[in-house]
């Protein structure tokens, strides 16, 4: 029998061990962390503050604004203190909270994005029953759906990566705790594991392709067959975001998981990783407001708002010190 130890801690081997790219590293990552964390937060204020956009399509972007907000930050803050601290261990339970986390938060948005498109068909297709179709209790209900289906999914996913033994290394070649870098670490037989885990991720994501699909042909059949409303055009605007969304988000998920662990290239899959955990949550708030009529003319509006603010309260400080 095989001497093995079981391992309690990690090691990481990160992105690259120069020290001269450790620093420019740190900052391109805190940019994106920040544009992030700004872009989906400013997002959700920018919703809620305008109530022309308290519509049940803005109601999932919010929701989806938050979760790229969430597994942005389950990853990058500790990927940045890793390249200005040079700290690269984490302990095993660790390990599994960060997975948990991202895999759940990747598996809302999965839901989350399939809902988006079923509205959107709503909208586009059935225009005139659509307030009856996506009822503020239809919403709550697809919503609450994808955020239980998205942590049971993390669940399953966290157990079968961590129940085989975990005894070849400590060192993980990856530079956060991704689950295809984790599994690579079994010294067990996990065959059965990951094709369970395979077949699981699969259904989820071409589930959610499915309904993604079915409802922009309808829509793209309702197009050619119609001229279009004002009101059809409106709901048109944020499908081409939408769409974006969903090709930046299912085109990386593909490339990394839904693939065995031995057919995965460390190094490509680094790169992979980057764009997946970090340049997709800075992305889509982009894609939503740069796309979207609705939303760059909230955002003039409350704009305007606040810069009269602050030119009134800049006046009020003015006259007290004069």
């Amino acid at each position: 029998m095989e001497n093995s130890t079981e391992v309690t801690d990690f090691i990481l081997v990160g992105l690259t061990n120069a020290p001269e790219v450790q620093i420019p590293l740190f900052t391109v990552f805190t940019l994106i962390y920040h544009i992030s964390v700004f872009g989906n937060l400013g997002m959700t204020t920018l919703i809620l503050l305008d109530s022309h956009l308290h519509t049940p399509v803005y109601f999932f972007i919010i929701n989806l604004s938050l979760v790229d907000f969430g597994y942005s930050s389950a990853v990058t803050p500790k990927v940045m203190a890793g390249f200005l601290r040079g700290d690269k261990v984490i302990s095993y339970n660790a390990c599994a909270t960060q997975i948990f986390f991202f895999a759940a938060f990747a598996s809302v948005e999965n839901f989350l994005l399939a809902s988006v498109a079923y509205d959107r068909h709503a909208a586009v297709c059935e225009p005139l029953h659509y307030t009856t179709t996506m009822k503020t209790s239809v919403c709550a209900c697809l919503a609450i759906g994808s955020y239980i289906c998205g942590f049971v999914n993390a669940s399953i996913h966290v157990g079968g990566t961590f129940s085989p033994s975990l005894c070849k290394s400590n060192v993980v070649r990856q530079f956060f705790w991704d689950i295809p870098a984790v599994t690579a670490l079994s010294c067990s037989d996990k065959h059965v594991s990951e094709v369970v885990l395979v077949l699981i991720s699969s259904f989820n994501v071409f589930f959610a392709l499915l309904v993604i699909f079915i409802s922009y042909l309808l829509i793209f059949i309702t197009i050619l067959k119609m001229h279009l409303a004002k009101g059809n055009q409106k709901a048109l605007s944020t499908c081409a975001s939408h769409l974006s969304a969903v090709s930046i988000f299912y085109g990386t998920i593909i490339f990394m998981y839904l693939q065995p662990s031995s057919n995965h290239s460390m190094d490509t899959d680094k790169v992979a990783s980057v764009f997946y955990a970090m340049v997709i949550p800075m992305l889509n708030p982009i894609v939503y407001s740069l796309r979207n009529k609705e939303v760059k003319r909230a955002f003039k509006k409350v704009w305007g708002k606040a810069k009269f603010s602050l030119g009134f309260a800049f006046n009020v400080v003015l006259c007290i010190i004069m």
